[in-house]
C-alpha cells in the first residue's frame, strides 16, 4: 500500500463561501463605480476624459458642451456638413474672432498670444473622428483653418474663402 495522501477535494461549503465572497466583491467595486459617476459630460471616474461632442459645418464650429474640467478632454469631431474641414483646439485669451491671420485670412498658427494644442486634418464631409487632449485650467478656442479658392460670381477671378474667417470658430472653456 502507497502511503501518499491523496489531495482532498474542496467542499461544497468552502466553494460557496468563495462564490459568496467574489459577488460581494463585485457588486462593491460596482457601487464604487458608479458612486463616483456624475463628473461632466462623459466624465465619473478619476482619470476619465471628459467627452465633447464638436458639430462642424458650413459655417460653424459647435461644441457640447462647451466646457470641460482640466484634464483628459475627448473630442468627438462630426462634420456635418459638405465640404472637407478640420478642427483646430488652441489656448488662448484672444477672442475667438481676433486671432492672428495670415494674407489669406487663415489662422496664423504661429502667432503671438496663442498656443496650438492640436488637430485633427482633412475631416471628410458626413464622417466623425475623435482625438484627446491633456487641457489646462483657460480659455481655447475651437476653429477650422482651411482656405479654399472660390470663383467669384462673375467668374473671372477667384478669391480665397477662409473657413475660419467666415465663422467657424468657438470658444471653449477648461475649469
Amino acid at each position: 500500500m502507497d502511503s501518499q495522501i491523496a489531495p482532498r477535494p474542496r467542499s461544497r461549503t468552502r466553494r460557496f463561501a468563495l462564490g459568496a465572497f467574489l459577488a460581494v466583491l463585485a457588486l462593491g467595486l460596482a457601487a464604487c463605480k458608479s458612486a463616483g459617476g456624475g463628473g461632466g459630460a462623459g466624465g465619473g471616474e478619476e482619470g476619465a476624459a471628459t467627452t465633447v461632442g464638436v458639430t462642424l459645418r458650413e459655417f460653424s464650429v459647435t461644441p457640447s458642451p462647451d466646457a470641460a474640467p482640466a484634464g483628459t478632454v475627448k473630442f468627438d469631431v462630426n462634420n456635418a456638413g459638405a465640404e472637407v474641414h478640420e478642427f483646430v483646439v488652441i489656448k488662448t485669451d484672444l477672442a475667438p474672432d481676433a486671432l492672428p491671420t495670415g494674407k489669406d485670412g487663415a489662422v496664423d498658427e504661429t502667432g503671438t498670444g496663442m498656443e496650438v494644442i492640436g488637430e485633427i486634418e482633412d475631416i471628410p464631409a458626413g464622417s466623425t473622428q475623435s482625438t484627446e487632449f491633456d487641457l489646462a485650467s483657460g480659455k481655447y478656442v475651437l476653429l477650422c483653418n482651411i482656405t479654399e479658392e472660390a470663383k467669384h460670381k462673375d467668374a473671372k477671378h477667384e478669391e480665397v474663402e477662409s473657413h475660419y474667417q467666415e465663422g467657424m470658430h468657438a470658444t471653449f472653456t477648461v475649469t
